[in-house]
């Protein structure tokens, strides 16, 4: 048997593994070491699997993932994400739709304390729903707004989706925090325009709370000052070159614990959740690496990257093109496989031939980062779009009384942002390197 047909029957059979519910990591590393065993000998499989995970998981960078998990973990156990909401509910939400709007103000924050977007929705919706229930907010709009939101979670660094991307491709993981900024704010200003249009189209979605005194509401303002001053820390001192982003991860950390504590929110059952929570979603994410190593490791005998590098290299058609079948697949993928996972896979097959291509003059490394965050934002439509979307599940399993089909309904408008955003910053890749161009000068 050929290696491309290896290399297809290791796909396939990874889709088939994933079907019947095996875990996305032991879906990927049995085709793989099947595959690898196939084209190689015994001995070949049992010193890549001897060496392989040492050299991955001793890897200094990937210890930047844990500590950002930790740092969103202190803030959830804290009740930093309830003054977030609480405080932009005193600010907007007396605007009809304004507790839609406060969900998404909040999420955004939060995303700068949690780079992780299920961990976001999860928390956001643990404090929002409730109130936006009792204000009589129609679940369509209510759910929509929460799911699409927690998207905000990996694209406002800390992003640990684009830390993976860093490590995968060789990228500079600060300029890619620093390319994510100005999306991050289209994508919150989208979704905010997003619900101020539908509540006007249908007013009876939502209901306008009662204005807040001014001095309560600076009051509240006061409570989400340390996220705020652990925002300016960490990354001012990462794009400042004070510490490296493993530092900066650290320092955020300890500065969540911190603020957490003084907030005496953060108890000693919340600080052993903290820890056991990072653990058991940095082991996930540590072990979904090793299956995507092993698959990768195949592929590389099959030299199916190396070929597709060639073939999209030669293809008639634009560049640009290609580019929006690459994201297109991704979106698809986004209904099968989570954002992790999806990234691990094919990140090492797609960009060979992506950074072979001639798009817009770009040199490699602003081609690279530039791509990552087309990569990203794609992501995060799949994370929302029907008929999976892996935050709607999370949403819904909070807010049991929304059926999922009224949830799918409502992130439809939230979604054509998402591919409008995409679309802009895909034609101007300009908008989204001016941040990089602005601290990295």
């Amino acid at each position: 048997m050929n290696p491309t047909a290896i290399g297809l029957l290791m796909f396939a059979g990874m889709l088939v593994l994933m079907a019947v519910r095996i875990p996305i990591a032991a879906a990927m590393f049995i085709p793989g070491a099947l595959g690898y065993w196939a084209m190689a000998n015994d001995m070949a499989l049992l010193n890549l699997l001897k060496g392989s995970a040492v050299a991955r998981l001793t890897v200094y960078d990937l210890s930047v993932i844990p500590l950002f998990l930790l740092m969103g973990q202190f803030a959830t156990q804290g009740g930093l994400s309830r003054a977030l909401f609480q405080a932009a509910a005193a600010f907007v939400g007396h605007i009809r739709g304004g507790l839609a709007m406060a969900s998404v103000l909040s999420a955004a924050a939060f995303g700068a304390v949690c780079g992780s977007s299920v961990a976001t929705s999860a928390t956001i919706t643990q404090v929002a729903y409730p109130e936006m229930k009792a204000h009589g907010y129609h679940g369509r709009l209510t759910t929509a707004a929460l799911a699409s939101a927690g998207t905000l979670g990996i694209l406002i660094p800390p992003s640990v989706p684009l830390v993976v991307y860093a490590i995968l491709t060789e990228q500079n993981v600060a300029k890619l925090f620093a390319a994510a900024m100005l999306p991050g704010i289209i994508a919150t200003i989208g979704y905010l325009v997003v619900i101020a249009i539908l509540c006007r189209v249908k007013p009876e979605l939502a209901t306008p709370s009662a204005p807040v005194p001014w001095g309560e509401r600076w009051k509240a303002l006061v409570g989400v000052w340390p996220i705020a001053a652990i925002f300016i820390i960490v990354f001012g001192g990462i794009y400042r070159g004070i510490f490296s982003p493993t530092e900066g991860a650290a320092v955020g950390a300890v500065g969540t614990f911190v603020a957490a504590l003084a907030r005496r929110e953060l108890t000693l059952v919340g600080i052993k959740r903290s820890f056991l929570g990072t653990a058991e979603t940095s082991a996930m994410v540590f072990m979904i690496f090793l299956g995507a190593d092993m698959m990768n490791s195949a592929l590389a005998l099959t030299q199916m990257p190396a070929n597709l590098a060639d073939w999209v290299g030669h293809l008639a058609v634009p560049p640009l093109a290609i580019v929006g079948a690459v994201l297109f697949g991704y979106i698809l993928l986004g209904c099968v496989m989570d954002e992790l996972s999806m990234m691990l896979l094919t990140i090492p097959v797609i960009f060979p031939a992506v950074m072979s291509l001639d798009l817009f003059g770009l040199a490699p490394e602003p081609k690279a980062i530039w791509f990552g965050i087309l990569v990203l934002m794609t992501v995060g439509i799949g994370l929302t779009a029907p008929p999976v979307g892996l935050n709607v599940y999370v949403v819904n399993g909070i807010a049991r009384d929304v059926p999922m089909s009224e949830t799918y309904k409502g992130v439809l408008p939230f979604l054509a942002t998402d591919v409008l955003r995409m679309l802009v910053l895909m034609f101007f890749p300009a908008l989204t390197l001016s941040f990089v161009n602005l601290f990295f000068k």
